[in-house]
């Protein structure tokens, strides 16, 4: 009776032991599809994992490589992953591919997505540490959506407000129900289109003026293209200078010369204070004009009596009749000059 207790002890110890095993098993299985096969290390290292726990799956171009091992805190800024990856995958991966945190579909369980960097070259070893791509963060992704839709919703509301006030405006709808406005804007923008019209003949008219003193037609190009008339207008320029010099020169010799009149008029001498200051040469020079001019008279009158007087007489006569007979002859010429 005993041995048989024992051996319900042994049997029931050894069922407890398998089934214990059995669960072990199914446990890795369930974390790991490489449970059964040769696998090696490598890391990534995030500062966020967003949720990503042990045993979900690593994915390789798209394809099932691995689970992940483990996940250890670093530090209060860094998280390092352990992925188990399926030793197939050591002669694809390289030292430059990088890992990101992906989804499973749209909502589906967290994983890891290892990508193709630039380096083709040189392959992972056990243990390596890829370079990590954080990507989105979609709680970050929430907040600002969130964000967003609390924006959308204000414009929306202020829309709304806008749309209505226009909507009561009784101003607005006056001016879009006014049947003249349209005949109004018409009118505007044919003459808007003439004014245009217009401004493009004038430059039009204005590059050919342009083209033509260029070429040197015109007053005004003859003006600025002609290098003779250039000369000219220098030389003009050098004469009037030179008069200008002149005029200079002159003006200073007439200031010199009044100066020594004024000087020889204010200290009372040389001729010009005799002539002009002096009043007793002045009434001396009055009476010589004076005696001059009774001297003239009394001249003429005993010329006068020299006429009649029979000495004379004939002496005047001659010569009376000579200068006539001078008169007579001058008198012919000019009548046959003509």
């Amino acid at each position: 009776m005993a041995n048989r207790k024992t051996d319900n002890v042994k049997v029931g110890i050894f069922v407890a032991i398998s089934i214990l095993m059995l669960i072990f098993a199914l446990y890795k299985v369930s974390k790991s599809s490489s449970f059964f096969s040769k696998n090696f290390t490598l890391k990534a290292q995030f500062k966020n994992v967003n949720g990503l726990m042990i045993g979900n799956n690593i994915r390789y171009a798209g394809i099932q490589v691995g689970t992940i091992e483990k996940i250890d805190l670093i530090n209060d800024s860094l998280v390092e992953v352990n992925m188990l990856i399926d030793e197939k995958m050591i002669n694809f991966i390289h030292k430059q591919d990088f890992v990101s945190i992906g989804t499973d579909g749209l909502v589906g369980n967290k994983l890891l997505n290892i990508a193709a960097g630039n380096d083709r070259i040189n392959l992972v070893v056990d243990k390596d540490i890829l370079l990590a791509n954080e990507g989105l963060n979609t709680d970050e992704m929430m907040l600002v959506l969130n964000k967003t839709n609390i924006n959308i919703a204000t414009i929306s509301e202020e829309l709304k407000n806008t749309v209505q006030r226009l909507n009561n405006s009784t101003a607005l709808w006056n001016i879009l129900n006014e049947k003249t406005i349209p005949d109004n804007l018409i009118a505007s923008m044919n003459n808007v289109r003439n004014a245009t019209i217009k401004t493009d003949d004038m430059m039009a008219e204005l590059q050919g003026i342009i083209k033509n003193i260029k070429n040197g037609k015109g007053s005004l190009g003859v003006l600025l293209t002609d290098t003779a008339i250039a000369f000219n207008l220098n030389q003009a320029v050098d004469k009037i200078k030179m008069v200008g010099d002149n005029a200079t020169t002159l003006s200073q010799e007439l200031a010199y010369i009044v100066q020594n009149v004024k000087t020889d008029l204010t200290e009372s001498k040389g001729a010009y204070n005799a002539v002009l200051k002096d009043t007793l040469l002045s009434s001396k020079l009055n009476n010589s004009l004076i005696n001059i001019e009774a001297g003239t008279v009394s001249f003429n009158q005993n010329m006068e009596a020299l006429k009649h007087n029979f000495l004379f007489r004939g002496y005047f006569k001659k010569q009376e009749k000579k200068r006539k007979k001078q008169r007579d002859v001058s008198g012919e010429i000019t009548i046959g000059e003509k």
